[in-house]
């Protein structure tokens, strides 16, 4: 097993460990008026992203993306929970570059440098101007325990997982061929566009439960999550107990 993926595990295994004690904490941070309403869908969010691309693109895809996408959209539905409305147009802007780039850090290792910044900027050009034309997170917006499967989303869904691919086609023929650059542009539309408008469809269940999560719940998430981050953080001294070669 390589020693990064050993050290990107027990960094996660710290930050849950330090959610759930924030989530034992629920009462001195302001019960259901304080911070963790946000840091509810924050963290489902991250998680929910960040296993559906860490699946269809690797771990370090994952943790990258799936924080970055879960951030920006919790603080953008946050937001429409609160006043109904929406941010203005340039810090939209803002959270489209910081989930492009994201991405793009996440490529970077297989694609270098030139394709990553120029992927990124199209990435952010596009969700811009989708942005633009009224397509964002809230689109759908909605707290009842039911998804939501609407044309308008799997529009937007055929229309991300098309731009993705051209773009990621775009950069291969202007800065660096890749290997096979038709099935890596695909992989890479695929997977961005599907998880990203199942995401959305079930944002309605994670809406609800952010909003109407009883306090007893919370401190058994916070539990959950630091065994979960024991678990994670232990993972260097099981491997070091079996003799598992670290590369």
């Amino acid at each position: 097993m390589d020693h990064h993926t050993v050290a990107s595990i027990s960094i996660a295994g710290s930050c849950l460990d330090v959610l759930g004690s924030l989530y034992l904490a629920y009462d001195l941070l302001g019960g259901q008026h304080g911070p963790l309403r946000l840091l509810t869908r924050v963290v489902t969010y991250s998680i929910l992203f960040g296993l559906g691309y860490g699946l269809g693109l690797g771990l370090l895809f994952g943790v990258a993306s799936g924080l970055a996408t879960g951030l920006t959209i919790a603080i953008e539905l946050n937001r429409t929970s609160k006043r109904q409305d929406h941010y203005a147009w340039p810090f939209e802007v803002l959270f489209s570059a910081i989930r492009a780039s994201a991405f793009s850090a996440a490529l970077y290792p297989q694609v270098g440098f030139r394709f990553a910044i120029l992927y990124a900027a199209l990435l952010t050009g596009g969700q811009s101007v989708a942005y633009s034309r009224g397509v964002r997170p809230s689109l759908i917006y909605s707290t009842t325990r039911r998804p939501v499967f609407s044309a308008v989303l799997w529009q937007s869904t055929l229309l991300r997982t098309l731009g993705y691919i051209a773009a990621a086609l775009l950069c291969s023929a202007l800065v660096r061929h890749v290997e096979h650059p038709w099935l890596f542009a695909t992989r890479l539309g695929v997977v961005t566009g599907l998880v990203t408008g199942v995401g959305v469809a079930f944002s309605p269940y994670v809406e609800y439960y952010a909003d109407n999560l009883p306090q007893r719940r919370m401190g058994v998430v916070g539990i959950g999550l630091m065994f979960c981050g024991f678990a994670l953080q232990s993972l260097q001294y099981w491997l070091s107990v079996f003799d598992v070669r670290i590369t």
